[in-house]
């Protein structure tokens, strides 16, 4: 395989999918995207023609397929399970964009599947472990420059959000980058969530609350505060402000120059997710490509236990918004196949 392009089998062709097609096709070296699956035929059609691959409209024959090597899966994760199963029975490795599954149960038999195997196979989409500027803090902080670590700041917003987003998604869809963050960061289990909110924006569909603010517990006794709000209005930005005892350091700045003129100063926000995390996006493919010429994992990506463990934390998030109580985010022992 490491002489071998690695033929990779696309699942979803939505927003994310022809995202990951075009980035196959045009970006990531030693892979080629041979196949696209998704319900709507014409749609993945219209994916496929642009990386020269065929459509299909059942994802579980692309998993299946004799010249697929890997697959990436980036269809809604109410269906991630069937497909994980599928691929991890077949022994193909897996790239799964966030969530794992929608909730821990079914990130359990994901689990289950992956160590009865005896391999590990799955790698889910959290990509900013692979931004510089995270990657940089993370630097920050285990090399102890900072001190010991014990606030994170976090701020996730979106200019707009899409018809029938809600209050919940809020927390899976979105919140759940910074649970995984803030274990990446501190190298930490979650151990409670809660949620509060306030007024809701006049932009805001009926029935979202937004913005909310999630209070986030660790088990190293660091407190994590994170503003999500999805309608914001002005662009995508998404910061973090790590506080030690010795320093700060501050990532997610506005990009590029700020300009002076006119009487006035100002600079440019980011439009949304694919302007702010390309690279990161693009590092994430093809150290996975990479890794699964190599018959292996990228050991720095989030596994299918980091999966599991946001779909905790979501778990406790939801039911904190719902209860306005501090919930417990509630674990298995790690298993030591994921050490």
């Amino acid at each position: 395989m490491t002489n071998q392009d690695l033929r990779v089998g696309l699942v979803g062709a939505g927003k994310m999918g022809a995202d990951h097609a075009l980035r196959i096709h045009e970006r990531i070296s030693g892979a080629r995207l041979v196949a696209v699956a998704d319900p709507d035929l014409d749609r993945a059609q219209q994916v496929a023609d642009t990386a020269g691959a065929r459509a299909q409209q059942d994802p579980f024959e692309v998993i299946a397929a004799s010249d697929v090597d890997a697959v990436v899966i980036a269809s809604p994760g109410v269906v991630h399970e069937p497909l994980l199963l599928a691929a991890i029975e077949r022994g193909v490795p897996v790239l799964c964009e966030k969530p794992l599954t929608p909730d821990p149960k079914s990130s359990l038999r994901v689990l289950e599947a992956e160590e009865a195997r005896g391999r590990r196979l799955v790698q889910v989409g959290f990509m900013r472990r692979f931004d510089a500027e995270y990657a940089e803090l993370k630097r920050l902080l285990d090399t102890g420059e900072l001190g010991r670590p014990l606030l994170l700041h976090c701020a996730h917003r979106n200019p707009t959000a899409p018809p029938g987003f809600t209050s919940q998604m809020m927390i899976f869809d979105s919140v759940v980058h910074e649970f995984d963050a803030t274990r990446w960061l501190l190298g930490q289990e979650l151990t409670a969530v809660s949620v509060r909110a306030g007024h809701s924006t006049a932009l805001a569909a009926e029935g979202l609350v937004d913005p909310q603010v999630v209070s986030i517990e660790t088990t190293g006794g660091v407190l994590v505060d994170v503003e999500i709000f999805v309608n914001c209005g002005f662009g995508y930005q998404v910061r973090c402000e790590a506080v030690g005892e010795r320093g700060t350091a501050l990532i997610g700045g506005d990009r590029g120059p700020v300009l002076h003129r006119g009487g006035q100063w100002g600079g440019a926000i980011t439009a949304d997710f694919r302007d702010r995390f390309g690279a990161a996006f693009d590092r994430e493919v093809q150290r996975w490509a990479d890794a699964a010429r190599r018959g292996e994992v990228d050991r720095a990506a989030a596994s299918a236990w980091d999966g599991y463990a946001a779909a905790a934390a979501c778990e406790a998030g939801v039911q904190a918004q719902a209860s306005g109580q501090r919930t417990e985010v509630e674990l298995v022992d790690r298993p030591d196949f994921y050490a």
